[in-house]
């Protein structure tokens, strides 16, 4: 027997030769300098996993991109899998990603929005100017709806916006970024004069017990309140689904306002935030909420700040009742508008949809039953409950109950968010409170709910605007946003820039919604379209899509292919 060799020597296992171990772990190495970085950039603040997307913000905002070293550093900060992280990065559109050898983008970046109605205000023509100007030392790209459909075309640099927008205009913002000037932040209704109103009277009853839960679902539901984010779901029945499952519960507020032309949120926001907060107060004692969720979309930084410093005097005043109140900042993702991605975004993560049953009211944020509602929707609830459902009913015009703010823009003198009778025309809209059209143009069609609400010639423009009222016709009045086509624009161009919409902001989760998108947007390129294939594809859409944004997406074109059809040949 050979020395060193014992009979009983234990053999070794197959395949685990005499290799040394490897020095460093599997996969891509965080560097030492970027981990640095990251550790001190993140401080003492919470490595939770769902607070994902507002660490990536934290580095976009100070770095003004997000480099592969830092997502990898970031990954192993928050002990999760650099896979994760970069597919929620790469997932959202106001995040900017530099890959190994890539040239860092310029230090700054012009957005020109390319929505229906800054491409109707000339927003093309804008953006060839600015990048003739600046296209060597500024990057110039565009960007999907901004939220300011009243002042278009609209131009971004950050967090900076300038509207009706000209290469002059763009000049003064950039010279603004470049001072680092403080933003404009609107003046608001202050918390003495919201109080002195007569806020808060309706939280203070409910806590005191004087008006109880009961009571104020039935208001509700006697009022015939809806949600007003675009589905109109009756508020009431909403309230008692969600507390038809044991708690703990939450809250999530969507103010993720997105879909193009709609703007009315950031109105209420920047006008009477109290207003809404209360409203969002009482929805959460009524269904004894343990936290909030405001999840406010990324290109309202005024309205940011304002609910940031709203929020922390309603905690001086100790009107919050203990309850967490959280804002959360999404980061460009129109889907997030559909109630269960905006949840999976507040948790950190891509914004695919959820499939349903079940139903976010029973099973939502962290898995937990949440009551979900639109900043509107909260917005009138402590004016319902103070003044009566009766009061709230007859603010309605041609058998519709109720009020609606419209988001008017397109071709009239007057553009803005309006608080109108619900059930008002579109006709009655442009002419009592839009100022008419524009000198030199005629009233054509209109979409009266957005990109995803179908559009209607102006013979149809005596139809009541409210849920109910326009799905007969293929059209729905969703988030309540009417943009007013004029004889002077191209109908092929007005459907392909609502097509290009929805194939940009298309989640990719499935095929009918992924690929019909593209493949739609392809065959809307030619110059005479084939309604017959087109009709099938967009049958295929609405059917086989998983959530609204698959199933709306044809919605203006097949409009268009019904109404104007000598305009497609």
């Amino acid at each position: 027997m050979s020395a060193g060799k014992t009979l009983f020597a234990v053999p070794k296992a197959p395949g685990k030769g005499g290799r040394k171990a490897r020095y460093q772990r599997k996969g891509r190495q965080v560097d030492p300098s970027a981990a640095l970085e990251i550790n001190a950039l993140l401080g003492d603040r919470s490595r939770q996993s769902d607070l994902l997307l507002e660490h990536l913000h934290l580095i976009q905002d100070t770095y003004g991109y997000l480099s592969a070293d830092h997502l990898a550093a970031l990954a192993e900060e928050m002990r999760l899998a650099l896979a994760e992280v970069y597919e929620v990065a790469t997932f959202y559109h106001n995040f900017t990603i530099v890959k190994e050898g890539e040239a860092k983008p310029a230090a700054l970046t012009i957005k020109v929005c390319d929505s229906l109605t800054c491409e109707m205000a000339g927003a093309m023509t804008l953006k060839k100017k600015l990048a003739e100007k600046y296209g060597g030392n500024i990057g110039i790209t565009h960007g999907a709806c901004m939220g300011r459909c009243e002042v278009a075309p609209v131009v971004r640099i950050k967090d900076r916006y300038v509207g009706n927008a000209t290469t002059d205009k763009v000049d003064k913002l950039i010279d603004a970024e470049k001072r680092n000037d403080p933003l404009v932040v609107p003046s608001i209704i202050s918390f003495t004069d919201y109080e002195k109103s007569g806020g808060f009277t309706t939280l203070s009853k409910l806590r005191e017990g004087r008006l109880k839960t009961a009571d104020v679902i039935e208001i509700l539901g006697d009022s015939g309140h809806r949600g007003l984010g675009g589905a109109g779901f009756p508020h009431a029945l909403k309230l008692n689904s969600v507390l038809s499952v044991p708690g703990p519960r939450y809250m999530a507020v969507n103010a993720d306002e997105s879909e193009p032309g709609t703007f009315k949120d950031r109105y209420f926001l920047n006008m009477n935030p109290y207003q809404f907060l209360e409203g969002m107060l009482i929805g959460a004692e009524i269904v004894d909420a343990r936290s909030i969720y405001i999840f406010l979309r990324d290109e309202y930084p005024e309205s940011a700040q304002i609910l940031s410093e709203c929020i922390d005097r309603l905690h001086n005043e100790k009107l919050t009742g203990e309850r967490e109140i959280i804002l959360r900042r999404g980061a460009g993702a129109y889907i997030c508008g559909e109630e269960s991605a905006m949840l999976e975004s507040i948790e950190g993560k891509r914004a695919l949809p959820r499939h349903k049953p079940p139903f976010p009211a029973h099973v939502g944020l962290f898995g937990r039953p949440t009551l979900i509602n639109n900043v509107e929707t909260l917005y009138w609830l402590p004016d319902i409950i103070r003044k009566g459902p009766d009061w709230f009913k007859e603010g309605g015009r041609h058998g519709s109950k109720g009020f609606r703010s419209f988001s008017l823009s397109g071709h009239v003198n007057k553009p803005g968010v309006y608080i109108t009778p619900a059930g008002i025309t579109a006709k009655e809209l442009i002419d009592e409170f839009g100022g008419g059209m524009q000198d030199g143009h005629v009233f054509r069609a209109y979409l009266p709910g957005g990109a995803s609400g179908g559009l209607l010639p102006a013979s149809m423009a005596d139809i009541p605007l409210d849920f109910g009222t326009l799905e007969k016709h293929g059209c729905f009045i969703g988030s309540a946003a009417v943009i007013v086509i004029s004889d002077k624009d191209d109908l092929k161009m007005v459907a392909r820039n609502l097509m290009r919409f929805f194939e940009d902001e298309s989640c990719g989760q499935c095929t009918p919604c992924r690929a019909g998108t593209e493949k739609a947007l392809k065959l809307m390129e030619a110059e005479q379209w084939d309604g017959d294939l087109l009709t099938e594809l967009s049958a295929v859409m609405r059917d086989a899509s998983i959530c609204g944004l698959g199933q709306a997406a044809p919605n203006g074109l097949m409009s268009i292919l019904k109404h104007f059809p000598e305009a497609v040949k």
